[in-house]
């Protein structure tokens, strides 16, 4: 049989195949293919390829063993079982974050659900509000970090904190993170343009990549925007350098006005940002989205 006569019958084969299947195959292998590669990414964002390759490993020696080695077929069958629950266990933030991302996510059907629209204004003000005070906070180098909640409810964090209602304005950012103000070492919470709470503690961030020399406020913000879509502004009380960590991105040394075209690109609705200015601001931001966690000089 030539090379030919094997390509045609291959090519016989898949098109009999692809005649073969029903819209539900194809949604079927889609779903598998989506979680396939949800597991990679999984594994990639987590460094955990070792621990798939020890995995692998042991599938490889259960499947090698049934009908042989009993006594090892058994032992390894009972280390499966019981391994599932430990990875469930293991990668607990990891699944929580995603099934988040899905519940968040601006499905038809979920739209029902979601709390009703914030006026683009009181965004806006609070967006200008907070590029102020970061301005007059950066000059004097007074150490900042101010969480933008979106979709992920951060109700769990609020509560670390003291509980506040008030409209977002630089003055009252600035007194909260005065060196000597008593809240001044935690986050201060915005929700739908209204500071909910201060002196939140946020989680670490458990990328053993980050450079050393980042403080520990910097590492909470990029550990906030890794386990949330909340969008974090961050000051350096030993630079004075702004930055903003979004989905465990960290983007450093920002001038005020790429500050304030950042938030409203990230904080404002999409849909609105039409003509000169929306080109403007999707430029800006895929300028910054091609920046790489930095691990340079210490921000703390």
């Amino acid at each position: 049989m030539d090379i030919m006569e094997v390509l045609t019958d291959l090519g016989y084969r898949l098109s009999s195949f692809v005649m073969s299947l029903r819209p539900w195959d194809v949604l079927d292998i889609l779903v598998i293919a989506y979680l396939i590669y949800r597991l990679l990414l999984l594994v990639r964002k987590t460094n955990s390829s070792r621990l798939i390759k020890g995995v692998l490993v042991v599938i490889i020696a259960l499947w090698l063993s049934a009908g042989r080695l009993r006594a090892l077929n058994y032992l390894l069958g009972k280390i499966v079982e019981w391994g599932i629950v430990g990875l469930m266990i293991l990668f607990q933030p990891e699944i929580r974050r995603t099934l988040e991302q899905v519940g968040s996510s601006r499905l038809p059907f979920l739209q029902m659900f979601s709390k009703p629209q914030v006026d683009r204004h009181i965004i806006e003000r609070a967006i200008d509000e907070t590029v102020e005070a970061c301005g007059d906070m950066s000059k004097s180098r007074t150490g900042a970090l101010i969480v933008f909640e979106r979709h992920n409810q951060l109700d769990e964090h609020l509560r670390s904190g003291t509980k506040l209602d008030a409209e977002v304005s630089s003055e009252l950012l600035k007194n909260i993170f005065f060196v000597k103000a008593p809240m001044h070492d935690g986050a201060v919470l915005v929700r739908d343009g209204r500071v909910l709470g201060a002196g939140c503690m946020l989680p670490l961030s458990k990328n053993v990549n980050l450079s050393r020399d980042l403080g520990m406020r910097h590492r909470a913000g990029i550990g906030m925007s890794e386990n949330s879509d909340a969008v974090v502004v961050l000051v350096s009380e030993e630079t004075g350098s702004i930055s903003v960590a979004v989905g465990g991105m960290l983007k450093r040394h920002l001038m005020t006005e790429t500050l304030e075209q950042l938030l409203r690109n990230e904080l404002l609705p999409q849909e609105e940002d039409d003509g000169e200015n929306g080109k403007k601001l999707r430029g800006i931001k895929g300028l910054l989205g091609k920046e790489k966690k930095d691990g340079g000089k210490a921000d703390e």
